[in-house]
């Protein structure tokens, strides 16, 4: 106790120069906390986008690609699927349901999804959710829709206003389908995943608003009104994906390799989960690289605060002697050295921690809406205090090194030091 009350003593005589080290230290541990807390979460994230699904179809194309734009509205497909297709595939008696997705345009730089009823009744999120409204209900007529909670919060929309989409989806377009707006029916309650930042309308207004469309061009002198393309025939000629629920998982892989084989159309099935998996796996690389930047970074901070205490030690000469002088064993000035990295290590620590927990609750919002990415609140975990551990570990070893000239030196010294 007397070492530990002499050593807060002299880090408070001293804190002036030992304000800066212990900041170093603090910044140095937000950014490994972070980086590992945002691995975790952005993670966590992707997997919970979309379960309870066994397959998802596409046009032939990258299985990862498949899976960016039909679940996280993530590039753009390169290829369409029949309708005259997709109903065949989906008649295999071992598919209990499907839900056609079709992609292709947005609202004001949010993705429109054209889909049907089902996908509100077997879409899954998370452990196994299922989307909940948080007004109004889903869409029945062909010029309604459905935003996501984001969409709502972020354009300010309620139910009854008209919207009008774009053909693309480029945040800046001038392709409007004005004539033809869309009314809101509902509003989902926040998922954190795409879906929140989706506006969802039905497959028949996807296909009503292009009708008078030719190759993303408006025809000229063939004007369809809202009136008049209800009268007309709006089953869908094309679709973007779809995603497959079967009546046992134990037959996902003989589904996918028919529709792989699928002589009608080059199409491709991938397992959500697996792809998933790869996906994360092809990132491991850019993991490894955070995790060895923050890491430099933070011995960065210990190696800043070892030079404050070597720079320090002629100046404590004096310090050292009285001690000694005082019945000090020189064991005892190696462990107030000792004592004093690790008081200025937890210290920092311990506002670095507070600062990452500052720094993830003003950037949730901002996460969220840009990237529609649901940010848990953070609170040290067991990696988490592991890591601080392991810091901690690292200062006691890098603090022999001025203990042990200290030790030495008071063996040596006087009480007055030669200038």
């Amino acid at each position: 106790m007397i070492l530990l009350k002499l050593t807060l003593l002299s880090l408070w005589n001293r804190r002036a120069s030992l304000l800066l080290t212990i900041l170093a230290i603090a910044i140095s541990i937000t950014l490994l906390l972070s980086v590992e807390y945002i691995r975790k979460e952005a993670k966590a994230s992707f997997l919970s986008t979309i379960s309870g699904t066994d397959l998802v179809v596409g046009a032939r194309s990258g299985s990862v690609q498949l899976l960016l734009y039909s679940v996280f509205r993530i590039g753009n497909a390169t290829n369409n699927i029949s309708w005259k297709s997709y109903q065949e595939l989906a008649a295999n008696p071992l598919i209990e349901w499907t839900v056609p997705l079709s992609l292709g345009d947005s609202h004001k730089g949010f993705r429109v999804l054209g889909t049907n009823q089902d996908y509100f009744r077997y879409y899954r999120f998370g452990d196994k959710h299922t989307l909940e409204f948080a007004q109004g209900q889903t869409f029945s007529g062909v010029f309604e829709t459905v935003l996501g909670a984001e969409v709502a919060r972020k354009l300010g929309y309620k139910l009854g206003d008209k919207i009008v989409i774009a053909h693309g989806t480029s945040k800046v377009n001038t392709a409007l389908h004005a004539d033809k707006p869309f009314t809101v029916i509902g509003i989902l309650k926040p998922t954190g995943t795409p879906l929140d930042r989706t506006v969802h309308i039905t497959l028949e207004g996807l296909e009503a608003v292009h009708l008078d469309w030719v190759a993303g061009t408006k025809i000229n002198g063939y004007n369809l009104s809202a009136e008049a393309v209800l009268k007309k025939n709006l089953q869908p000629k094309l679709i973007t994906a779809f995603l497959v629920g079967l009546q046992s998982r134990a037959a996902a892989f003989r589904v996918q390799r028919e529709i792989n084989d699928y002589k009608r159309e080059p199409l491709l099935a991938i397992l959500p989960g697996v792809t998933l998996a790869d996906l994360w796996q092809a990132l491991g690389l850019f993991e490894t690289v955070l995790r060895m930047i923050s890491g430099l970074v933070v011995v960065a901070g210990l190696v800043g605060m070892l030079t404050t205490v070597l720079s320090t030690l002629n100046e404590r000469r004096r310090e050292m002697a009285i001690l000694r002088a005082v019945g000090a064993h020189p064991r005892h000035i190696l462990l107030l050295f000792i004592l004093e990295a690790l008081v200025l290590t937890l210290v920092g620590c311990l506002i670095g921690m507070m600062f990452m927990f500052a720094l993830v609750y003003l950037a949730r919002p901002w996460v969220i809406a840009e990237y529609g990415f649901y940010l848990r609140t953070w609170l040290p975990d067991l990696s988490s205090l592991s890591l601080v551990a392991i810091v901690a570990s690292l200062a006691l070893v890098l603090s022999l090194l001025p203990g042990t000239i200290a030790y030495r030196r008071s063996l040596q010294d006087g009480l007055t030091i030669r200038t």
